[in-house]
């Protein structure tokens, strides 16, 4: 399986960009209501929790924090939550977010890899990260959200 790679430019400040990615403010709107749970220090976990197949404590996915530089750079494991994954604790990815200061613009890189062979969750992702990151730009750049319909 390949990486998946994803690069654009924000029209804001990296401060902006990073604390969607952080604040809960910021979570619960990007990633359809899930806030992020971690100290952030090198090894501790993480887990993204919201609303979902198990009520508002739903995990959808949680991992290992692989390093953390605050408004630059972060890496984590990733597995998808035990309600959409038997073998939940198998199926690691890696996710990396680099942001980069460019004039008045934020350049975002987020890379998705380290997939497994027949990762189920795989073509699900793949289609995840462009809603998640275009709804992240949006809010960035007007301060509201995308409407999916949902």
């Amino acid at each position: 399986m390949i990486e998946l790679r994803y690069e654009l430019y924000v029209g804001a400040p990296m401060e902006r960009v990073w604390d969607l990615f952080i604040q809960p403010e910021g979570t619960k709107a990007i990633l359809f209501g899930s806030v992020l749970e971690s100290t952030f220090e090198i090894g501790s976990p993480y887990r993204y929790v919201g609303p979902g197949n198990d009520g508002d404590e739903t995990i959808h996915v949680y991992g290992t924090v692989l390093a953390f530089e605050p408004n630059r750079f972060m890496s984590y494991t990733e597995h998808p939550g035990p309600t959409y994954r038997e073998n939940h604790a198998e199926l690691e990815t890696r996710v990396s977010l680099t942001l980069e200061s460019v004039g008045a613009t934020t350049k975002l890189t987020l890379v998705n890899d380290q997939w497994p062979d027949n990762h189920p969750s795989y073509e699900n992702t793949k289609q995840s990260w462009p809603m998640i990151l275009s709804n992240l730009k949006t809010l960035a750049e007007t301060g509201k959200t995308l409407d999916f319909g949902w």
